[in-house]
């Protein structure tokens, strides 16, 4: 079951077309794979095409937002479409067995699996408009850790597969999660199977220990 979801300016702006590409393609994995969050996108998006459309200036009457909104308790469950590996994608980036690439990422270049660390793996994610977005997939074990960090600004992840904690909640397949300057974490991958998550960042992640500082900034995080 998906607890984690984004909240309403993300969906409101991915919905406009104003949300930037590195943060759009984490938050439309995230509505792929799930069905309330796709939903209600569409009734989003539904909504900003029909005031397009209306010519007059009068006010909408106050009942019609939510009685569209109402609309998205009734849409019927969408399941999510397996995608083959995106373009770009080499061989040495495949996910685990029954893990879809998020249709997202078509037409994105994803660089092999690199080692940064014991149990830990990171494949970079380049946007075709948007090179220098800082954008890339982290694969840890089971019992694994992300080393403690702060946020500059901004992070977006996605979990494509396993699960994690951090003090803050648990996340699981499916689950979004946005983290700011505030969150100062060490993600901990529970026990079950590989975390693999999509996630997007503003600015650098600042780590607390030497090592884990010097690795990022080899990979560029």
């Amino acid at each position: 079951m998906i607890l984690h979801h984004p909240e309403d300016e993300f969906l409101l702006s991915l919905a406009a077309g104003r949300l930037p590409a590195g943060q759009s393609v984490v938050v439309a994995a995230h509505v792929e794979s799930c069905a309330a969050c796709g939903a209600r996108l569409r009734t989003l998006q539904a909504v900003g095409g029909a005031l397009l459309e209306r010519a007059d200036p009068h006010p909408l009457s106050p009942g019609l937002l939510a009685a569209t909104l109402r609309r998205i308790a009734d849409a019927p469950p969408e399941r999510p479409r397996p995608m083959p590996l995106p373009a770009g994608a080499p061989a040495g980036t495949s996910l685990p067995p029954g893990v879809a690439w998020p249709t997202s990422l078509r037409g994105c270049q994803v660089s092999p699996w690199r080692w940064v660390g014991p149990g830990r793996r990171f494949s970079r994610v380049r946007l075709p408009h948007e090179p220098g977005a800082s954008l890339f997939l982290l694969s840890i074990s089971p019992g694994r850790s992300l080393p403690r960090h702060r946020h500059q600004e901004l992070e977006l992840t996605q979990v494509l597969c396993g699960a994690f904690a951090d003090g803050r909640a648990v996340f699981g397949p499916g689950d979004f999660d946005a983290a700011g300057s505030d969150v100062h974490h060490e993600p901990l991958v529970q026990p079950g199977s590989d975390c693999v998550c999509l996630t997007w960042v503003e600015g650098r992640l600042g780590f607390d220990g030497r090592i884990a500082a010097a690795v990022a900034h080899w990979v560029g995080i």
